[in-house]
């Protein structure tokens, strides 16, 4: 009995000493004795409960070198945005809007403020020269007549085109490579191109490739005119004449810009008068 009491003392004071608080004698200072006032039973932690004890998180190392390099790229791509970034303004409506006059307007403007400028219209223009850009009123100025503007930068020389700020394109509906041509000059070449043009034929269906620049744009500026026939604002072009096809160059003697209602008033107008015409013919041709 006596070797039994004593295992269990034995027993009993090894577990007090592994999960218990030892005892603190009078010389502990106040806040360690109060501290190990608290009994607290030992609980280890396992991998599941928190792996970090465990597994140290990895440690990825950069050599320096790398960064700088990646950073110096960075920037240079940054100064190379910058010095490329151009634009395109459009300036659309219908004839007799004054669409050119804003065009050289803007372009005068650009050049004195020092910038160099260049303007371009389509070589099917002939009605006041080819070397020149005329509005109704009688402004003109100098300019490239083309066929496509894809040549323009060989027709200028590559030097010269490198040194210009600002590129004008009037009569803009009759290039079929205005949208490559606009793109590549304001993304990759860092020109200002203003461009101007009819935003519709006499149809009111899109001319050419000038709404095609539109998401292309910085902005987009749509004139209207006055129309002939009540003096109201006139967003569209009637086509005076019977002729149908879509490239029709002229002036007052051809169109007259008009209002939404003499607009669709003057094409049944003109539509009667049409049908009469051909009646008479017909008519003319049994005789």
């Amino acid at each position: 009995m006596l070797a039994i009491s004593r295992m269990k003392a034995l027993i009993s004071a090894t577990t007090f000493s592994t999960y218990s608080v030892p005892h603190i004698s009078k010389t502990t200072p106040l806040a360690l004795s109060s501290l190990a006032s608290k009994s607290f039973s030992f609980n280890p932690p396992t991998l599941f409960q928190n792996p970090n004890l465990l597994l140290p998180k990895p440690i990825l190392f950069v050599p320096k070198t790398c960064i700088s390099s990646v950073q110096n790229r960075c920037m240079q791509m940054e100064t190379a945005s910058r010095q490329r970034s151009g634009e395109i303004h459009v300036i659309v409506g219908p004839m007799f809007a004054g669409k050119t006059t804003t065009l050289l307007r803007k372009v005068q403007s650009e050049r004195g403020d020092g910038r160099n400028v260049a303007i371009i219209k389509s070589s099917k223009d002939t009605r006041y020269g080819l070397d020149s850009i005329v509005t109704h009123d009688g402004v003109k100025m100098p300019c490239w007549a083309l066929t496509h503007l894809s040549a323009f930068k060989q027709k200028l020389s590559p030097d010269a085109y490198d040194q210009l700020d600002v590129i004008g394109i009037d009569e803009a509906q009759f290039f079929d490579d205005l949208y490559d041509f606009c793109s590549e000059a304001a993304d990759h070449d860092g020109k200002k191109v203003i461009v101007a043009g009819l935003d519709g034929d006499y149809l009111r269906r899109s001319f050419g490739s000038v709404l095609d620049i539109i998401p292309l744009a910085d902005s987009v500026t749509k004139l209207t005119s006055r129309c002939e026939l009540c003096g109201k604002r006139a967003f569209f072009t009637l086509r005076k004449t019977d002729e149908m096809q879509t490239e029709l160059i002229g002036g007052a003697e051809v169109y007259m810009p008009v209002c939404r209602q003499h607009y669709v008033g003057g094409q049944v107008a003109i539509e009667a008068a049409r049908v009469v015409l051909e009646s008479q013919v017909q008519c003319g041709s049994y005789a």
